[in-house]
C-alpha cells in the first residue's frame, strides 16, 4: 500500500477506501480529452479494472488537451485505446487495463456493462450519453457525465433510482448542429482538468460507498469568464421520465440510433438522424467557416475539410464523400455538426 500513502492518509479513504479502489471495476467511455485524464488520475488513484474504450486513433491536433499520447503515438498511427493501455500499465502494472478499440453502439453496449460498477462518461456527442444513460438506468449502474466545450463545462453523478438521470434533466437529445462542438468551439486545456478533477473526486465517493458526500448537483463552469455553479438536482427526478421514471430505452433498443447507410455506386454515406430535424444551416456555416471551404444556398451547406466533403440538408440529412466507412462518417458528423 506504500504507492498509495498519502491517498490512505486521507481520512475519508483509509485503508479501507482503498482496498474498495482496489477492487473496483471501472469502465471510461472515450479516450479523448475527458477520458485521458479519467483514465491516468483513476489509474494513479488505485482502481483495480479499468476498461477504456475509443472508436478513434492518435491525431496530432489531439496532444494538446489529451494527456496520454505522445508524438510517437501519432506517427505509429496507434488506436487510442491501445495508446492509452499502454502508458496506464507503465503508470501503475498493478492494475488491470483493459483496451476496445470500439465504436459503442446499441448492439455491444450491454457487454461492456457487465461486471462493471461505475461508468465514467468520457465521450464528446450525446447520442452516446443518452446509450450510457438508458443502459446505466436498465442495469442500475452509477455513471458520472462530464462535458466540455472552449471554456465551459458540466458534470454530474447519476445514480439511477436514487436521484435524476440525465433524460430527468434532458428529456431529448440536442438538434444536431445546434450546439457547438470541441471541433467549432476548440477546447481551453484548464477545462478539461477542471471537470476531470470534478468526475474522478466523485468517483472516488461512488467507489468507496460514501454515498452521503455525493454532490447532488450539476456543476457548471466557465473558466474563462472565473463563473463557477453547482445547480440543486436533488429534487429534479421526474416520474414522466422516459428512463428512470417509464422505463423506456429506446436509445439501448437501437430505435434512436444515428442510421448511416451508404450510396450504391459510390464512394460515399448518408447520414440520418432520427426524428423531424430543422438544421439552421446559417449558424452551421458561421461556426464551420474557419475550419474548412464552404459553399451554400438555401436548400443545404456543402463542407470541404480533412479530404472530405459532406452535403448538410435542412432536416439533418448528411452526404458524405470519401468514404464508406460509418464509423470514420459519424465520427465526422459528430465533430463538425454534432449529435
Amino acid at each position: 500500500m506504500e504507492r498509495y500513502a498519502k491517498q490512505i492518509r486521507f481520512a475519508p479513504i483509509g485503508e479501507e477506501g482503498q482496498r474498495k479502489l482496489q477492487q473496483a471495476r471501472v469502465l471510461i467511455a472515450g479516450m479523448g480529452a475527458l477520458g485521458t485524464h479519467l483514465a491516468n488520475s483513476l489509474a494513479r488513484a488505485g482502481v483495480g479494472y479499468l476498461k477504456v474504450i475509443d472508436r478513434d486513433f492518435v491525431e496530432l491536433s489531439n496532444l494538446q488537451r489529451q494527456v496520454l499520447y505522445d508524438e510517437e503515438d501519432v506517427e505509429e498511427i496507434l488506436p487510442k485505446a491501445i495508446a492509452a493501455q499502454r502508458k496506464l500499465e507503465k503508470i501503475n502494472s498493478s492494475i488491470v487495463v483493459e483496451a476496445e478499440v470500439v465504436d459503442i453502439s446499441w448492439a455491444n453496449v450491454q457487454q461492456h456493462f457487465e461486471g462493471i460498477d461505475l461508468v465514467v462518461d468520457g465521450s464528446d456527442n450525446f447520442e452516446l450519453r443518452f446509450l450510457i444513460n438508458d443502459c446505466a438506468v436498465k442495469k442500475k449502474i452509477p455513471w458520472i457525465y462530464g462535458g466540455i466545450t472552449g471554456s465551459q463545462g458540466m458534470a454530474m453523478v447519476i445514480r439511477p433510482f436514487e436521484g435524476p438521470c440525465l433524460r430527468c434533466i434532458m428529456p431529448k437529445a440536442p438538434t444536431p448542429g445546434s450546439m457547438p462542438t470541441c471541433d467549432t468551439a476548440g477546447v481551453l486545456g484548464p477545462t478539461v482538468q477542471m471537470v476531470t478533477a470534478f468526475q474522478t473526486a466523485e468517483a472516488i465517493k461512488v467507489l468507496t460507498g460514501q454515498d452521503d458526500k455525493v454532490c447532488q448537483g450539476l456543476l457548471n463552469i466557465d473558466l474563462w469568464t472565473s463563473r463557477y455553479e453547482v445547480f440543486d438536482l436533488s429534487k429534479a427526478s421526474r416520474p414522466q421520465c422516459p428512463a428512470c421514471g417509464q422505463g423506456e430505452f429506446p436509445f439501448l433498443e437501437g430505435r434512436e440510433e444515428i442510421q448511416v447507410t451508404p450510396i450504391c455506386g459510390s464512394n460515399a454515406v448518408q447520414i440520418n438522424p432520427v426524428g423531424e430535424k430543422k438544421l439552421n444551416l446559417q449558424d452551421i456555416a458561421r461556426r464551420l467557416a474557419s475550419l474548412g471551404e464552404i459553399s451554400q444556398n438555401p436548400y443545404l451547406l456543402k463542407f470541404n475539410a480533412d479530404g472530405q466533403e459532406m452535403v448538410l440538408f435542412m432536416d439533418g440529412r448528411a452526404m458524405l464523400k470519401g468514404t464508406q466507412d460509418s464509423v470514420k462518417a459519424k465520427s465526422f458528423y459528430s465533430r463538425y455538426v454534432g449529435f
